[in-house]
């Protein structure tokens, strides 16, 4: 039978319709199990029927014809309890009900399977037969194994259209297909998709000797040239946009064709006697395949640079040079994979949101995309890419949603939502050059998390004051190789000299999980349990050493910089890590540099760090909870996982109870406490924090205005009352609810709508 499933599934992903898998489906499934009949039901949502849509045995005139409510039959027993009903003889149950000219008079035997999507139920299949018996375990087993392969076929046939309008839906006009993903960069945007599709096909291209090696190596180089003009442009469009270590990427990306690299292996074989675009392609799938194969998403997107790269030198050999493109004037760039060349095409002007069917919430892309602050949502697995052009979009980087094609009420929403965030943003703007105080006049630090130059700017107008978090890696990450200790120190002091004198926080290199460096690969099985943050530079310390010396000579005549360590576990690690520190600080001072040795931190994200909060705090300067860890750790789910992003509950009464455990470690020690997850730039979350008891909240630039305003109609005995009704509750549901409440009564309603489903 798993030579049948295997076969069966081939079939089904190579038909053209949902109609035709559907056939196909029930003629094998038929033939597999060797009984009379197999049907298949699907689940129309406006009409609430399951509707008779295929069939090998059954009168099939009927198809489509009819639905059966929940209520009804056997069908409906097993779609309502979401279980298998496997019976000997279907008239003798109670739930039997004759469907007049369906043709099931003559078969006892019944076996139905729910087919169900991501807590989903998307239909009913059923197999029947005359003879007076039980289906085996076996046969149980294999239809129930059917049934979850073709939830997934027909989940993304429904986001594709492909599911025909039924009669029993009279309001199919006011549906829209709704797709889900990673929440990438925050923001709504609308407008109409472009798809982003290979100018040149690599694949294609055939093996042949080259008439004349000269002519050929000349046209790689005339190509090569072209393409490296292409790519400086698209830096130069983001000139605005981007500071000059986020432009570096492009030279990375440049790079890539040198002839010490991956140019210099086409013009090897071309020398060799290939004609140029068998060269380009030889070399480049090798490579393509080569990156494709690596265990981390990082890696893996360096294949994405390769192809894009590829492609275009294929398109100048061909001669296919790119025409103009016409993009709309609000365009959702929608690709397959995005790459950071394609971004920097589309005027600034006209991109309103961005859709990936891969991708990271680390890729080169989103590191751009947030950057430009414009809405992204990756990781859409069920992106029906061919269909998407031209079709209106809305992108929800709130909530790392799609919808395509909304209907009119639920465009307007999103439209009013928009429509709010520009208001809004006017309306907050003057709270820039304010502090955060409660409605009493207590001050609340906000600080800011920074990575990219262009963060920088946006705090300064936001009015940050002070860095949480400075994500040293993203730096890294924009590299061909490891930057040196000048290069690092150059950054590290643009960084402590624009918050000058307010502190900022640089947390060491955090690489690792789904951060890996191209030049410093790292493979395992389970990454994010595996060598990462702290390990990863105590284990190598020629990169922590190099890294605190650049730090603490950026820090001279400054004395803001404070250091905070990722993913620590032990209080060995600590320790270790306070004695490299300590000798790099002697080895500044015997080099003449006057830095002082800064407050050293530790970041809360493991449940080993929770329980270890109060010896952390006694030996550390001070506490910074990672939420967006703490929280993927506690409760087991990745975050940047879409099948269980809906387990990723921040509000889960065991992560409010770590944070309170940390918290009070830290005070009882004498040390602050801050927050710098995605947390703390939640409307909803913020309030509960402070009355927690964070010293900072650090954030995204643009939640600096929003918080300050909620913070603002709260006293602090209020928020003392808020956390203790909380407390007693035993789920994120009903603490949401009650936070919800909370802002509404201040009318604070319209600030939720980052957390707001459509």
């Amino acid at each position: 039978m798993l030579e049948v499933l295997r076969r069966l599934i081939q079939d089904v992903n190579a038909a053209d319709s949902l109609e035709d898998a559907l056939l196909l489906i029930v003629a094998q499934v038929r033939a597999a199990m060797q009984t009379d009949v197999c049907t298949i039901y699907l689940h129309d949502k406006p009409s609430e029927k399951l509707i008779f849509r295929a069939t090998e045995g059954l009168n099939k005139d009927k198809v489509g014809q009819f639905g059966l409510s929940f209520d009804e039959g056997l069908v409906g027993w097993v779609a309502t309890r979401e279980e298998p009903l496997n019976l000997d003889d279907a008239s003798a149950h109670p739930q039997f009900q004759w469907v007049e000219g369906l043709g099931e008079e003559p078969f006892n035997a019944f076996l139905g399977a729910p087919i169900v999507h991501q807590r989903d139920l998307l239909g009913v299949v059923v197999v029947q037969q005359e003879d007076h018996r039980r289906f085996s375990e076996d046969e149980e087993a294999f239809l129930i194994t059917v049934s979850a392969q073709l939830a997934g076929l027909i989940a993304h046939a429904e986001l594709a259209g492909a599911i025909s309008q039924s009669p029993f839906s009279k309001h199919d006009t006011e549906s829209a297909a709704r797709l889900s993903g990673i929440a990438a960069c925050s923001g709504i945007g609308i407008g109409t998709a472009a798809w982003v599709s290979p100018h040149a096909d690599l694949q294609t291209v055939p093996s042949r000797q080259a008439a004349d090696r000269r002519v050929e190596l000349k046209a790689f180089r005339e190509a090569l040239a072209s393409v490296r003009t292409d790519i400086q442009q698209v830096a130069e469009n983001l000139e605005d946009e981007l500071g000059p270590e986020d432009r570096a990427l492009f030279g990375v990306y440049l790079n890539i064709l040198d002839d010490s690299t991956l140019g210099g292996e086409v013009a090897a074989l071309i020398k060799a006697g290939e004609w140029a675009q068998g060269a380009l392609s030889q070399v480049m799938l090798r490579h393509i395949r080569h990156f494709e194969r690596m265990e981390h998403s990082y890696l893996r997107e360096r294949a994405v640079d390769v192809r894009d790269l590829g492609t275009r030198v294929l398109g100048y050999l061909q001669d296919a040079n790119r025409q103009q493109v016409d993009y709309p004037d609000a365009t959702v760039l929608v690709a397959e994979e995005l790459t950071a060349s394609t971004l920097g095409e589309i005027p600034r002007d006209k991109l309103v949101g961005i859709v990936s069917m891969r991708g990271s919430a680390n890729s080169h892309t989103v590191i751009l995309a947030r950057a430009m602050g414009i809405p992204a949502v990756v990781g859409v697995e069920d992106l029906p890419l061919k269909r998407l052009p031209d079709q209106r979009l809305v992108v929800d980087g709130y909530n790392g949603r799609i919808y395509v094609n909304p209907h009119a009420d639920l465009l307007a929403r999103f439209e009013g939502l928009l429509a709010e965030d520009e208001a809004l943003f006017e309306e907050l703007a003057p709270l820039a050059e304010r502090s955060a105080l409660t409605a009493d006049g207590a001050l609340i630090p906000l600080w800011v998390n920074t990575g990219v130059a262009a963060d920088v700017q946006r705090a300064r107008e936001f009015g940050a004051e002070g860095v949480g978090l400075y994500r040293t890696e993203v730096s890294f990450l924009l590299r061909d190789r490891f930057p040196s200790e000048e290069e690092q120190r150059q950054l590290y002091r643009e960084q402590l000299e624009a918050f000058h004198p307010a502190p900022v926080t640089m947390r060491t290199l955090d690489i690792g999980g789904d951060k890996a460096l191209p030049y410093f690969p790292i493979e395992e099985s389970n990454p994010f349990l595996g060598w990462r943050g702290i390990r990863v530079t105590l284990d190598h310390p020629e990169i922590f050493l190099t890294q605190v010396r650049a730090m603490l000579r950026a820090n001279e005549g400054l004395t803001n910089l404070r250091i905070l360590l990722p993913m620590v576990t032990a209080i060995d690690e600590l320790r270790v890590a306070r004695d490299l520190i300590l000798r790099c600080h002697r080895e500044v001072l015997s080099e003449g540099c006057s830095a002082p040795l800064p407050p050293l931190g530790v970041m809360i994200e493991v449940p080993a760090a929770v329980y270890l909060a109060r010896p952390l705090a006694e030996e550390a300067d001070f506490l910074s909870v990672g939420s967006n860890d703490l929280t993927q750790y506690l409760l087991a789910v990745d975050r940047g996982n879409a099948r269980v992003a809906g387990l990723y509950q921040a509000f889960h009464p065991a992560v409010l109870a770590a944070l309170e455990h940390i918290i009070e470690a830290a005070h009882q020690s004498a040390k602050s406490v801050s927050i710098c997850g995605e947390l703390a730039g939640d409307p909803r979350a913020a309030p509960l924090l402070v009355a927690m008891g964070f010293d900072q909240l650090s954030m995204n630039a643009g939640s600096l205005s929003v918080i300050k305003r909620v913070l603002s109609a709260f006293t602090r005995s209020e928020l003392s009352v808020l956390v203790s009704k909380l407390r007693p509750m035993r789920s994120a549901p009903e603490v949401v609810a009650a936070l919800d409440l909370a802002l509404a009564e201040r009318g604070l309603d319209r600030f939720l709508r980052r957390a707001a489903t459509a």
